[in-house]
Order: C-alpha cells, then sequence, then structure tokens
C-alpha cells in the first residue's frame, strides 16, 4: 500500500479506458438554497487531460488503501482545496463497467463554498443549478449517470417511531424493559447499511424519537434520539415540520393516524417491515 498506487491506465470489460487501476471516485458537492433550489459544484478539465474541456466532478484514481468517500475528499482537497468541515456525506452512487467502478460521492454543504483550481487538472471551479448543467458539455461519464445521480440529491432524513417499531418486532419480554428494546433497536439499526433505490451506499440522517419507559435510552453513535417530552406521535409531528424545505423526510411507523399528519406535512411513510425485514 502507497501514497498514488492506484495511478494508471487500465481496461474494462466493456473495452473502455480508464484511470485508476483500483478504480475511481469523484467528490458531487451539493448545497440546497431556502427555496430548494440544488446546485452542484462543477469542473471543467483541462484541455490536455482525458475528456479535456467537458464539465465533471473533482475526482480521480483510488488508492489500494482508501475507500470512495476517502478518495473523494482527498481528490477534492487536492483539485479544489476544499476541507471535509461542514460537509455531510449522503450516500455512494456506484458505475460498475465490470471489473473498474467509477462511485460519486453524493456530500451536502450548507453553503456555496469558495472554490478555485488547485493544480493543473482543471481550468475553472463553479457552483451551477440544476437547470444550467445540462447546459454544459458534459465529460461522458458524468453525462451518462447524471440522470440517476440527480434523482439522490436531496437530503434524507429518517423518522422512527420506536415505541411502533418495538411493538412490531414483537421481541420476547419487551413491554417489561421498554429502554432495553428500544436501546438493542437502535444498536442495530446504526450498524445497518440501509437499502437505497439508487445509491450503493446510503447515509440518510437518522432521528429516533422515544416515548414513555424508552426515554432514558443512551445516546447511539449515528442516531439522534429525541426524548418525547409528552405524546410521541406529536413529536415526530414536530420533527417533520423542523425539516427543510429541500429535505426527503420518511417515517416509519405503523400508525394511521399519525402517517396521515406527517403525510399533510409532506412527508413519505414506511411500515415497520420495511426497517425490521433489513435487520433479518
Amino acid at each position: 500500500m502507497a501514497d498514488k498506487d492506484g495511478d494508471g491506465w487500465t481496461e474494462c470489460a466493456q473495452g473502455h479506458r480508464h484511470w485508476g487501476l483500483h478504480g475511481a471516485s469523484g467528490l458531487l458537492l451539493v448545497h440546497h438554497d431556502p427555496a430548494g433550489t440544488p446546485y452542484v459544484l462543477m469542473q471543467k478539465r483541462v484541455w490536455w487531460s482525458h475528456h479535456g474541456g467537458t464539465w465533471g466532478l473533482p475526482g480521480g484514481a483510488r488508492d489500494s488503501h482508501e475507500d470512495a468517500v476517502t478518495t473523494a475528499l482527498r481528490e477534492a482537497r487536492e483539485e479544489a482545496a476544499l476541507g471535509a468541515d461542514g460537509l455531510r456525506v449522503q450516500g455512494v452512487y456506484l458505475d460498475d463497467h465490470g471489473g473498474w467502478a467509477f462511485e460519486t460521492v453524493i456530500a451536502e454543504s450548507r453553503e456555496r463554498l469558495a472554490a478555485a483550481p488547485a493544480n493543473r487538472e482543471s481550468t475553472e471551479l463553479r457552483w451551477l443549478a440544476l437547470p444550467e448543467i445540462a447546459e454544459r458539455e458534459l465529460h461522458p461519464g458524468f453525462a451518462a449517470t447524471w440522470g440517476e445521480i440527480q434523482a439522490a440529491l436531496r437530503p434524507e432524513t429518517i423518522v422512527l417511531d420506536v415505541a411502533n417499531i418495538v411493538g412490531a418486532r414483537a421481541e420476547h419480554g419487551w413491554w417489561r424493559d421498554r429502554a432495553g428494546a428500544a436501546t438493542r433497536l437502535l444498536e442495530q439499526v446504526a450498524g445497518l447499511r440501509l437499502r437505497h433505490p439508487v445509491l450503493a451506499q446510503w447515509f440518510p440522517r437518522v432521528v429516533a424519537v422515544v416515548e414513555g419507559a424508552a426515554r432514558g435510552v443512551p445516546e447511539v453513535p449515528g442516531i439522534e434520539v429525541v426524548p418525547a417530552a409528552g405524546s410521541g406521535d406529536d413529536t415526530i409531528v414536530d420533527v417533520v415540520r423542523r425539516a427543510r424545505t429541500c429535505e426527503r423526510v420518511v417515517v416509519v411507523t405503523a400508525d394511521r393516524g399519525l402517517r396521515d399528519r406527517v403525510g399533510e406535512l409532506g412527508a413519505e411513510t414506511m411500515g415497520p417491515k420495511w426497517l425490521l425485514s433489513q435487520l433479518g
């Protein structure tokens, strides 16, 4: 394992020539303005590079010891002097060519960060509103996947109605130790790789609302635990109401009344079986 051990050309099973012996990844940085309009940080490639003059993402070859997120953040630092502070990774899109893959790491930025070329690989970096992107001459690889990727740009929050899910799980003796049952559920969810229809890896924000005897559950890394002061349903509705305009919110519950209430606020709902089936 060594830095830059991924540099080099290779050919995939489809007969395409690619840069990156171990694959490659790029950073798709997205910012949503107060109206919910997404802006993407795009890079114009220098003329002498592969597909020079086209627009794509800061990115490059993955070293053998790196994962996709590490590579994408490193390349963004090298090519655009961007740090990882203030960024939240939402997921990874996999473009598999058979024996070689490009992984697009989608990350949200709360502001349109200043960015300028930090090396000779690009001539311009610019935040483009979503409709502007299709007007540019795009890198062929980016153009081929952009139709699917743009469907996954919204920040996503999963809200767990913990009492309802624990009840649906029907773990033996759960009613005698509601806090313990809730804690075991959240620890399993924290270690779970949730399935997404577009993304190979999905990292939604997870909010767990606990109530009654389960209010004392400890903090679980990767999950925001919200103890309900009163009604758990009212607390969940309040969480949904505070969501940003651009945010996709999915509430996991089987409670019909709660499903109607959050639906009126624009949230989607999934039954506990959706989550429990992934826990195994």
